[in-house]
């Protein structure tokens, strides 16, 4: 009987050292080295940021709640009263296993409360509020022809907006780039490259976010932590780099088309006349589009006729302690 007791407990204690590196994470398997950027150099530019951040332009608090590493504490500690609970008879030592076995694969291995839904990791379209606010934003890719016209347009109106960038639109525009700074307005990240995000690997999205973050904070000294995928783009791992790289992934609610050059009136009309358009609306459009700055006097006063203040997308979103809705509403609380 004894040496069966010793056989149980020896055995158990493996299963439990086998869990407890699967929960921890194999130390072996580190192979940082061979990436850019490599996790400490992500961390150490979300510490400086932390530093930075303590209102104005930059936004806020640290990219990633303290809602995950709460979930992950609550995860580690059902896998462990699982174990407990079951292993107190050793007559049920083989169904531990197999128990520990199903658990190990049903738990994902690392749940973000914050921004996933069913199982699908979601950036914002747009955020539940009682305030009546909508954020504007142009995505530059390409051209600054219209820049200076758009930034006269928001300075007569005192509206303050969200720039995402390219790094090949600052390398060609850096004068654009601190202008729009100066004027107040959010830098936001819109890629390296603007490739297809879902279509690359975990090493390149960082890489595709941080070479356009490096440039920027070089330039300008400022700490983007707003992102848009490119095209819209995006899976689960896209939004799970997004937040490694101490980013907030935004989509939008509204889509001017303004790039599809219909005209100006037809980009007031999908805008100022949206169906969507409600608190919290977030809208795209383009600096480099044909009729965006033609359009741009009139989608401000429009907005304004309906009660709505407009605000940039750092000013609109919470930082921490939210959750999102299956429809990519960012709503407060965990």
């Amino acid at each position: 009987m004894r040496k069966k007791e010793a056989h149980w407990n020896h055995k158990m204690k493996l299963v439990l050292h086998e869990l407890e590196e699967k929960i921890q994470g194999d130390p072996a398997q580190d192979r940082t080295n061979d990436i850019w950027p490599r996790p400490d150099q992500v961390e150490a530019w979300n510490a400086q940021r932390s530093k930075q951040r303590t209102g104005g332009q930059y936004c806020g608090s640290a990219a990633q709640p303290d809602s995950q590493s709460k979930e992950e504490q609550k995860r580690k500690s059902f896998v462990r009263d699982v174990l407990i609970q079951v292993s107190k008879s050793a007559a049920f030592a083989l169904a531990t296993v197999a128990l520990i076995q199903g658990v190990v694969k049903v738990l994902p291995d690392s749940i973000t409360v914050s921004s996933s839904v069913g199982g699908r990791e979601l950036p914002i379209y747009c955020v539940e509020t009682d305030k009546k606010q909508v954020a504007l934003s142009f995505d530059a890719a390409w051209g600054n022809e219209d820049t200076g016209r758009i930034l006269e347009t928001l300075k007569k109106h005192n509206v303050k907006v969200t720039f995402f960038m390219t790094g090949g639109w600052v390398e060609s525009y850096p004068d654009d780039v601190k202008a729009i700074l100066a004027a107040g307005h959010d830098l936001g990240n819109h890629s390296e490259n603007h490739k297809n995000m879902s279509q690359i690997s975990d090493e390149e999205c960082q890489e595709e976010l941080m070479k356009v973050h490096t440039k920027v904070q070089e330039l300008t000294g400022y700490e983007m932590c707003l992102f848009r995928p490119p095209y819209g783009d995006y899976d689960n791992h896209v939004i799970t780099n997004v937040h490694k790289c101490g980013y907030y992934p935004i989509q939008w609610s509204i889509d001017s088309l303004d790039w599809k050059d219909y005209g100006a009136d037809d980009i007031v009309k999908r805008v100022v006349e949206s169906d969507k358009l409600n608190n919290g609306a977030i809208i795209l459009m383009h600096n480099g589009a044909k009729y965006t700055a033609d359009a741009l006097e009139r989608v401000i006063t429009g907005l304004q006729d309906k009660g709505y203040e407009i605000v940039p997308i750092s000013q609109l979103i919470y930082k921490d302690k939210y959750h999102m809705k299956a429809d990519g509403t960012q709503v407060s609380g965990e």
